[in-house]
């Protein structure tokens, strides 16, 4: 068994790789809640139309499309793997054992926490993006070319005070799963000092609750202005 076989099957080389996944959706997050922002433009989804185009047409985004699925299904196996390795070796709870007053509610919740997200984002894709690569879209001409019109399907479903709650709901446990991970990741990866860990931890406050309130703000906005 190679060192990097064995290295990737120890506990620290699944919280690694944990780490990393989680850091790299992290960085996804960010750049799909900056596109997302085109539908406050109010031009009747004309630029939201364009970037949805771009970021299924172009070859370096498909790439990071491809990249982007990896890391979620990685990030998924090892957070089951560890959760089921640090239930073996604490077989007393963390109300037994004390650590319930050392560790907060996020953290003693991630796995729930990551499988309801979970569940979301398999609705999200169905909802959105396997509705533009293979649903039924009507297409709009902009400057004599032709695009499918996303921008109708995100507006049709956001006006169901369903759809619309339940973006809210799931952006508020992403928020939550956030608060933990972001910190979590730096601090496995071993960036701990005096110097950058505030930093770093004032970043991961202001981050996992800015992103979750932008996501949750479009459905709101498109609710009630449609």
């Amino acid at each position: 068994m190679s060192w990097v076989t064995k290295t990737l099957k120890s506990t620290l080389g699944r919280k690694l790789i944990m780490a990393l996944t989680g850091l790299f959706l992290i960085l996804f997050l960010t750049g799909h809640v900056s596109g997302n922002l085109l539908l406050f433009k109010g031009d009747g989804g004309e630029a939201f139309n364009m970037y949805a185009k771009f970021m299924t047409t172009n070859p370096a985004v498909k790439l990071l499309s491809y990249l982007t699925y990896i890391s979620v299904i990685g990030h998924v196996i090892y957070s089951i793997t560890l959760n089921r390795l640090n239930k073996s070796a604490r077989p007393i709870g963390y109300a037994e054992s004390g650590a319930f007053t050392n560790s907060t509610w996020s953290s003693r919740n991630m796995g729930i926490l990551g499988t309801i997200i979970l569940v979301f984002l398999a609705g999200h894709l169905y909802s959105f993006w396997f509705q533009i690569h293979w649903g039924d879209v009507p297409i709009v001409t902009y400057a004599g070319e032709e695009y499918k019109d996303l921008y109708s399907v995100v507006k049709v479903a956001f006006q169901q005070e369903w759809m619309v709650a339940l973006y809210v709901v799931a952006m508020t446990f992403l928020g939550f799963h956030l608060s933990h991970g972001f910190a979590s990741a730096f601090q496995t990866l071993g960036l701990n000092h005096k110097k950058y860990s505030p930093a770093i931890k004032t970043l991961g406050s202001i981050y996992c609750v800015l992103v979750p309130v932008l996501f949750a703000s479009m459905p709101l906005y498109i609710y009630f202005t449609s």
